[in-house]
């Protein structure tokens, strides 16, 4: 046998590694193995992108982006539970549009406000969604994609969900995390679509978030056109959709490939290059043309 078909040999071997079990020695024991291996392939294409992941992984750094910030959230949530009134564990109430974290329109030159947005949220329901949601898909994209993509996806959802609502919906409270949950779902989404025929179970993928985003939406919906209930704000559908499309751009950066250099890849740049456009526009609007007050 000469070399090279040895070598083509051994590199098959390798590649076909993440078939065997845990006892095989050839991938070694980490975190979750079992865990890992269902991760590998729900979330990555290719044979060598799974070893690489099954080698590499160690749970060190631990998932923690997603974590601490369910965390945040729901102790932000509870504080104002008990510090405004009382319907506030079912919907939002006055107090919580006095917060100094709220999307408030008239206070747009505060501009920590078009971030800090996301900790707050209006009623139980809409906190159990977004933490549940984000859990749901950010932990396994982070667990396979690294705390820092994940973290950069979820924040572009955040900014772009208030700068859109700035521009579509100006004279409208923000409130929850839903930016950054249908960015994670707008990634997560790119990167079925752009594997599709690589993808294990792409099917159940797209079926599953069309399911989430159908049923979510529907109930943004009913509650922005149906339910009004003493004057409260209405919920914003433009941060939703706008949260999702900065996932489908930046998410594709960071999750349709595993181990690819991203600065390499044109269309990359494409993508950043499209959302920082739209980010800026929506600044400039609210600096010189937006209806609601002057800054």
């Amino acid at each position: 046998m000469s070399r090279t078909d040895t070598q083509l040999e051994e590199q098959t071997t390798e590649v076909d590694a993440f078939n065997v079990t845990e006892d095989d020695g050839r991938i070694p024991d980490s975190c979750f193995t079992k865990l890992n291996k269902k991760l590998a392939n729900l979330i990555l294409t290719t044979d060598e992108q799974k070893l690489v992941y099954l080698k590499e992984y160690n749970c060190n750094p631990p998932p923690l982006f997603m974590l601490c910030v369910s965390l945040a959230e729901l102790v932000v949530f509870i504080y104002y539970a008990f510090q405004a009134e009382q319907k506030q564990w079912i919907t939002i109430s006055s107090g919580l549009t006095k917060s100094p974290l709220i999307y408030d329109p008239m206070h747009r030159e505060e501009v920590w406000r078009f971030i800090s947005y996301m900790f707050l949220h209006a009623g139980i329901e809409h906190i159990l969604g977004n933490v549940v949601l984000q859990l749901m898909f950010g932990l396994p994209l982070e667990m396979v994609h690294k705390s820092y993509r994940v973290a950069i996806v979820y924040m572009s959802g955040v900014l772009a969900g208030s700068l859109a609502s700035s521009i579509f919906d100006p004279f409208v409270y923000l409130v929850g995390a839903s930016g950054g949950v249908y960015a994670l779902l707008g990634g997560y989404l790119s990167n079925v679509i752009t594997n599709w025929s690589r993808l294990a179970f792409n099917g159940l993928h797209l079926l599953l978030v069309v399911i989430i985003v159908g049923v979510d939406l529907g109930f943004s919906i009913y509650r922005r056109v149906v339910v009004v209930e003493g004057g409260s704000p209405p919920v914003s559908l433009v941060a939703h959709l706008a949260g999702g499309l900065a996932g489908v751009t930046i998410g594709y950066v960071f999750f349709s490939d595993y181990d690819k250099n991203i600065l390499k890849d044109v269309r990359c740049w494409i993508c950043f290059a499209a959302y920082i456009l739209c980010c800026g526009f929506a600044v400039f609007f609210n600096l010189f043309l937006s209806p609601a007050g002057t800054i």
